[in-house]
C-alpha cells in the first residue's frame, strides 16, 4: 500500500514538474540584439519591449512575435526614368531603412516588411522620377558623387514617419543608358566634347597669333629705336674722332707728336709673335727718328 502511495506521488511531481516547465517556457521571452519583442494580448498589442535579453509574459494569454531591430536594405526594382531633355535611362537603387517605432509599423502596416517594401518603392520611384525629370542627362551622369542620391533622399522627406519607419539612405547601384541608345549617346557625347575642344583649340591658336604678332610688334621697335641709337652714337664717335684729329694736327709740334704716336703703334703691331725684325723704308717716320737721331 505504501509503494502504490509513493508510486502516486512520484507521477504527481512529475506532472507538476511537466505543467510549471511547459507555463516557463511559454511566460519566458527572450529578445536578441537586433529585434524587437512584440507582446499582444487577445491580438492586441500590449508591450513592444527593444532591449536584450530575457523577460516574461502571461502564459497562454499572451503572445510574442519580433520585428526587426536593425537596418534594413531594400533593393528596389530595375525601373526605365526619363530626364529633363528626353533622354529616357535605366535605374537600378536600393534603400537602407530601419523601423523607428515599432507600434506604428504594426498600425499602420500590419507589421508586414514587404508592405512596408511596397511603400518605400513607390516613394522613392516617385522622387527619383521626379528629381531625375527635372535635369538634363549629363547632370545626371555628373551628379553620380552624391548629389544625385541626396536630392532623391531628400524628396521622399518624412513621409514614411506615419508608417514608423525612417528611412537612412537611397544609393543608386546602376544609372545607365538602355543598351540600344547607349552607342548613339556616347558617340554624340564624344562629338560634342571634340567640337568643345576643337573651340578651345581655335581660341588659343587666336590668342597665342595676336600674342606672337604683338611680340614681334615689340621687338621691331625695340630694334629700330636701338639701331637709332647706335647710329646717334657712332655719329657722335665719329664726330669726337674728327675733333681729336683735328686738335693733333693743329700745331706742327702736336702733329710731330701724333705721327710718331703711330708710327710706335704700328711698329708694335708687326713686332708681334714670332718675328722679331723690322724692315723700315728710308722715308718712314720711324725710320726718320733714327735718321735724326744720328
Amino acid at each position: 500500500m505504501k509503494s502504490k502511495h509513493t508510486h502516486t506521488l512520484k507521477i504527481a511531481v512529475i506532472a507538476l514538474l511537466v505543467l510549471a516547465a511547459v507555463l516557463a517556457s511559454n511566460a519566458c521571452v527572450i529578445t536578441q540584439q537586433n529585434e524587437y519583442t512584440v507582446v499582444r494580448q487577445f491580438g492586441e498589442v500590449v508591450d513592444i519591449r527593444s532591449a536584450p535579453g530575457v523577460s516574461w509574459k502571461l502564459p497562454f494569454i499572451q503572445t510574442a512575435s519580433t520585428l526587426p531591430n536593425t537596418v534594413l536594405l531594400y533593393d528596389l526594382p530595375i525601373s526605365d526614368v526619363i530626364t529633363q531633355d528626353k533622354k529616357t535611362m535605366v535605374a537600378d537603387s536600393f534603400v537602407l531603412w530601419k523601423i523607428e517605432d515599432p507600434k506604428l509599423f504594426i498600425q499602420s502596416l500590419n507589421g508586414s516588411i514587404s508592405n512596408a517594401e511596397s511603400r518605400l518603392s513607390t516613394l522613392v520611384y516617385n522622387s527619383m522620377k521626379n528629381i531625375i525629370s527635372s535635369r538634363s542627362q549629363s547632370d545626371v551622369i555628373s551628379g553620380r558623387d552624391g548629389e544625385l542620391a541626396a536630392d532623391i533622399r531628400a524628396g521622399v522627406g518624412d513621409t514614411l514617419g506615419q508608417y514608423g519607419i525612417e528611412v537612412i539612405a537611397v544609393e543608386t547601384k546602376h544609372l545607365d543608358l538602355p543598351d540600344d541608345n547607349k552607342e548613339a549617346v556616347y558617340q554624340r557625347m564624344i562629338s560634342e566634347r571634340g567640337n568643345i575642344a576643337a573651340s578651345y583649340t581655335a581660341q588659343g591658336e587666336s590668342d597665342a597669333q595676336k600674342i606672337r604678332s604683338e611680340t614681334d610688334r615689340e621687338v621691331q621697335v625695340m630694334l629700330s629705336e636701338a639701331r637709332a641709337q647706335a647710329e646717334i652714337l657712332i655719329a657722335e664717335g665719329e664726330a669726337e674722332y674728327m675733333s681729336i684729329l683735328a686738335d693733333a694736327y693743329s700745331a706742327p709740334e702736336k702733329a710731330e707728336f701724333y705721327s710718331f704716336v703711330r708710327a710706335l703703334d704700328a711698329a708694335k703691331l708687326s713686332l708681334a709673335g714670332g718675328n722679331k725684325t723690322l724692315f723700315l723704308s728710308k722715308d718712314s717716320p720711324l725710320a726718320q727718328i733714327f735718321y735724326n737721331a744720328q
